[in-house]
Order: C-alpha cells, then sequence, then structure tokens
C-alpha cells in the first residue's frame, strides 16, 4: 500500500522545477505521483507537444494543455503489445473467482478518514492499533470489540451500527476497496489495513457469496481489459525509469510509486 509518510515538499524538484510553491506538506506518494506528472509535462515539452511557456504545476493540478499533450505522448511512446489468446486463457484459469458473476462480501468496517490538515502517520498508528486490538480477542469478544470501536471512532455513518456495511458488491465499492475484497476466500478481520480515497479502513468480511464462475468466451473482453491494463501499467513504469535516469531529481524517490498512473 501506498506510503502515507509526510515530507517537506520544499526540497522535493525535478531537473530544478518544484513540486509544490508553498509551505504545504504531501504524503510521500502524492509527491511521488507529481513527480511522474512533472517528468511527463517536461517528456511532452521536449518531444514538442507542448508549448515550452505551459507553466509547471504547484498545486498538483495540470493545465489542460499539458493533459493533452501528455496523453498524447503516452500514446506516442508507451507501447502496449496485444494479450495472446494463451495468456487470456492462462490469467482466466489462476483467476475465475474474479470473472464470477454475483460474487457478494457481507463487511463492517472502522474508516480513518484522511481529510484536509489530518496527521496521516497518527492516523495510521491509531487505525494499525485498533487493526491490532480487534484481531486479539476470541470470536465473541472480537465482535463486540469491533462494533464498540467502529461506533467511537469510525469517520462513517455505519459506525453506528457497529460499522456494518450490509451485503456488497464490487460494482458498489470503489475500486481501491473492492480488490481487497473480492475475489479471496479469506473470513474474518482482514489482516492489513484497507487503503481507500476516502482514508484507511479495518475490515471485518462476515459472509461471502462467491457467485457463479463463468467460462472464458464470456469474460473473454475483460480478461484481454485486464492484461492490457497490467502491460500498459508496467510499460508506464518502465517509460517512467527512462525518463528519471536522464532527470535530476531532488527529495522524492519515484521507484517506490505505489503506481506510476497520472492522477
Amino acid at each position: 500500500m501506498a506510503d502515507t509518510t509526510i515530507t517537506p515538499t520544499g526540497f522535493a524538484r525535478v531537473n530544478g522545477v518544484a513540486l509544490q510553491s508553498n509551505d504545504g506538506m504531501l504524503s510521500d506518494e502524492e509527491l511521488r505521483q507529481r513527480a511522474c506528472s512533472e517528468l511527463l509535462r517536461q517528456a511532452a515539452i521536449a518531444e514538442g507537444l507542448l508549448d515550452g511557456a505551459d507553466a509547471p504545476s504547484d498545486d498538483g493540478v495540470l493545465s489542460e494543455a499539458a493533459s493533452e499533450a501528455i496523453e498524447a505522448l503516452l500514446e506516442k511512446c508507451v507501447v502496449v503489445p496485444e494479450p495472446s489468446e494463451e495468456a487470456c486463457r492462462r490469467h482466466h484459469a489462476a483467476h475465475r473467482t474474479l470473472y464470477s458473476t454475483g460474487e457478494r462480501v457481507r463487511a463492517r468496517h472502522i474508516l480513518f478518514a484522511v481529510t484536509q490538515g489530518v496527521d496521516v502517520s497518527a492516523l495510521r498508528q491509531r487505525a494499525e492499533a485498533t487493526l491490532l486490538d480487534v484481531r486479539c480477542h476470541d470470536a465473541k469478544a472480537a465482535e463486540d470489540a469491533f462494533a464498540k470501536a467502529a461506533a467511537s471512532l469510525s469517520n462513517c455513518p455505519s459506525g453506528s451500527a457497529g460499522g456494518d456495511l450490509g451485503w456488497l458488491t464490487s460494482e458498489a465499492c470503489a475500486p481501491e476497496f473492492a480488490r481487497e475484497l473480492f475475489g479471496h476466500a479469506e473470513v474474518g478481520v482482514l489482516p492489513r489495513l484497507v487503503h481507500s480515497r476516502f482514508g484507511l479502513h479495518v475490515v471485518e468480511v462476515l459472509e461471502r457469496d462467491p457467485g457463479v464462475e463463468q467460462p472464458f468466451e464470456p469474460v473473454r473482453g475483460a480478461v484481454t481489459m485486464a492484461l492490457r491494463q497490467t502491460a500498459y501499467v508496467t510499460a508506464l513504469r518502465q517509460y517512467l525509469r527512462v525518463l528519471a535516469g536522464q532527470a535530476r531529481i531532488e527529495g522524492v524517490d519515484i521507484e517506490a510509486a505505489e503506481t506510476p498512473l497520472v492522477q
């Protein structure tokens, strides 16, 4: 999961361009994302796809021209081979549960929301302490401990109901949350925090309904798209490594990025 250490941004630069101009604080992962965006913006200028007068971002939001230029740059420079049928069939055979229909999970959670100005390091410590606490009880005591912790600590309205989220489908969840809940067999409190756009979650899976596994042909398109996306991320990582190797980067470790995709 993403490193949420807070780092001063005054020392984070790409080829001398500061990643933030004010005295704000960003997590390491946010810095990496901004560094990747800035590398791509500068590469677009070098390729003649973007006017050199385009101003670098100081708030993480690229100009419309820069966004369009980066899209053109990636289309030109990041080549993704089409996955073979053999690779698609092999992936499907190894991940049948991912392509089931009707899979549902009954879960509850304790949300530690990441909001503007929150001390993320302290928030993570509270979340990890809560995770440890609810896992260190027998079944009945754990049930009570989870409900009490959700009621007193969770930043989600579900806290008043012990964190109960009811039956969920993957479509009803944020993608990063769904990845941790669906396509697995484990039941009980998940052994690690779940990170989402909303914050950090302590999650307990109460029941699973695996749904119906689908044969290859009906899900061929979904399998192909999944492999294509994986190949794209790999190719983009490689391209960014090349750009980073040619750049002067200060105060940020791009190699440690959870994902290189521009946010």
